[in-house]
């Protein structure tokens, strides 16, 4: 197989040197006249993703009309309806067969919003201070007194040599949680990766954790800073309709009852408990944890509504020419919150930002492909995935069902709140260092004039916390990056300053709408990055890899 390979590499050169003289110099001219044609196609493209088309995209998906496109509702119809007709008048083939959708199969559970957590003396209020949930597909689930026990940072991590429940049995206990893990709070230390979120930090896996123990419940202690998010976040996003995917067992491998609770009511329970909530943290911080909150129970009753569901992803392929069976693969999120109709005035959580703009680039990013002549040698695929706001689901269930089989996947380019603060020098890596796709962006950057850095704020996890991850774990290298931190003048930091208040501020809030004040230029550079990046994957030789100090690698 070698030696054909190297026959068929060597034949245009024996083919030259058998040729008359002067023709050598006119196949050159040809080529060099080919390649200018396919430079200034490519220009022409690159320069066409323009802020109009973003902008109209993006208003469309915010609009009150589309209801917030919660998943299953008249928001998912009109969203599945303007992407599938978009994504046939750029001539884009449908990605699931004869279909332009990939049926995902959810479990709508809607907590009553009365429940009540009687925890060690304290009552405590749904949304006010604690929320509470279920995952398993029953109408209620409860903890009756359950014994609670303090687990640190609720980690079983061989490789960090760390186990939190190492040396505790928590069968049908309630465990209680910090966020985060523990070298968000030692930066500078050897825990974990310092100040960069691990996926142990992640409350997802935090559940999952404790299930794999057999809690019958695990509450974490919200704090903003570890968390990187407000209380209302958390309420906000626990409250109202939530979904998993539907499983042989209705999970019934999980923890009966998940939750959150606020700062200050752990540390009035560490108080009534005889301990000091901070001397405790530390304690977590320094080693594995694992102390009994002694003669403290925790008491829930979550009722629900039930009901099973069909949302879908939206994908649509351009066939590459040469290598039509390898795909690079574009994801964004199209889903948001909806409505909540106990709010007095506004009801609808827009998702302008979060994530109507990722959605409007991927549309924009489809056309662009379109457009461009010659076709890539390898299939560009436009993936837009539902339920990401109720834990990625859509992207898990693409991963794990995968259209196009997952040897056949190249790379991942996610695109996820994109940058409405306007142009920058900087392009953020979230996740800096995990794969050979930043060598492409590098390059990609240094075409606009700009640099690579680390993300803002890698305790957040935010490489853990989109839909890109669901990739990263089958081991498809997966990149995810947005505008940097510096402003490109003094007009746009003035300007930034203003509006990153409000995006901060509105980020999972109802505000979160769509202002004809945005500045798209941050917008259209992460697009046309994004294209760059994908244009050079789809034509290079070699598929791009992880880095050895990368936690994913692909399965050989």
């Amino acid at each position: 197989m070698k030696k054909a390979y190297l026959a068929l590499a060597l034949a245009p050169l024996l083919l030259a040197g058998c040729s008359k003289p002067g023709t050598e110099q006119a196949n050159d001219s040809k080529t060099a006249e080919a390649e200018q044609q396919v430079k200034t196609n490519f220009d022409t493209v690159y320069d066409s993703i323009s802020a109009e088309t973003l902008k109209k995209h993006t208003k469309t998906l915010a609009s009150d009309e589309f209801e917030g496109r919660l998943p299953t509702t008249k928001g998912e119809e009109l969203t599945i309806d303007y992407l599938t007709k978009h994504f046939k008048e750029f001539g884009l083939k449908p990605g699931n067969g004869d279909s332009y959708l990939q049926p995902v199969e959810l479990l709508e559970i809607t907590a009553s919003g009365n429940e009540v957590l009687q925890i060690g003396s304290q009552t405590l209020q749904y949304k006010e201070n604690m929320v509470v949930g279920t995952k398993r597909e029953q109408e209620k689930v409860s903890l009756d007194n359950s014994e609670l026990v303090f687990v640190g940072y609720g980690v079983n991590a061989p490789e960090y040599d760390w186990n939190d429940y190492e040396g505790v049995d928590v069968k049908g206990k309630t465990v209680v949680i910090l966020v985060n893990d523990p070298g968000f709070e030692n930066p500078e230390g050897d825990k974990f990766q310092g100040k960069t979120m691990t996926y142990y930090g992640r409350w997802t896996y935090k559940y999952e954790e404790a299930s794999r123990q057999g809690a019958a419940g695990a509450i974490i202690v919200h704090e903003t800073a570890p968390a990187s998010y407000g209380w209302s976040v958390v309420a906000n996003s626990w409250s109202g309709p939530q979904y998993s995917m539907v499983t042989d067992n209705g999970a019934a491998d999980r923890v009966a009852v998940e939750g959150w609770i606020s700062l200050n009511a752990a540390q009035k329970l560490f108080d009534e408990a005889g301990m000091d909530f901070a001397e405790m943290k530390q304690q977590a911080i320094a080693g594995p944890t694992a102390v009994p909150l002694e003669g403290l129970t925790a008491s829930v009753e979550v009722s629900s509504e039930l009901e099973r569901s069909t949302s879908y992803n939206v994908i649509a392929t351009l066939p590459g020419a040469t290598k039509p069976d390898e795909h690079i693969i574009y994801t964004a999120h199209w889903d948001h919150l909806g409505k909540d109709e106990s709010l007095e005035d506004d009801q609808i959580y827009n998702g302008a930002h979060d994530n109507a703009t990722g959605t409007s680039a991927l549309l924009t990013m489809a056309e662009a492909f379109s457009k461009l002549e010659p076709r890539q040698d390898r299939s560009m695929t436009f993936l837009a995935v539902t339920a990401e706001e109720q834990g990625l689901l859509g992207a898990k269930y693409y991963a794990s069902n995968p259209v196009i089989p997952i040897e056949q996947t190249v790379a991942n380019l996610n695109m996820d709140a994109m940058n409405i603060l306007g142009r920058t020098k900087d392009v953020a890596v979230v996740g800096k260092g995990k794969s050979e796709l930043e060598e492409y962006l590098a390059k990609a950057a240094e075409r606009q004039g700009r640099h690579l850095v680390e993300e803002g704020r890698p305790e957040a996890g935010y490489y853990y916390r989109s839909d890109h991850f669901a990739f990263a774990k089958q081991g498809v290298p997966a990149l995810y990056a947005e505008g940097g931190e510096t402003p490109i003048d003094e007009a746009t930091a003035e300007y930034r300053k203003r509006m990153n208040v409000i995006v901060q501020g509105c980020y999972h809030q109802v505000c979160d709408r769509f202002r004809d004040s945005w500045d798209f230029g941050g917008v259209v550079e992460d697009t046309q990055l994004f294209f760059d990046v994908g244009v050079h994957v789809a034509n290079a030789e070699q598929w791009p890899d992880w880095k050895a100090s990368s936690e994913f690698q692909r399965q050989k």
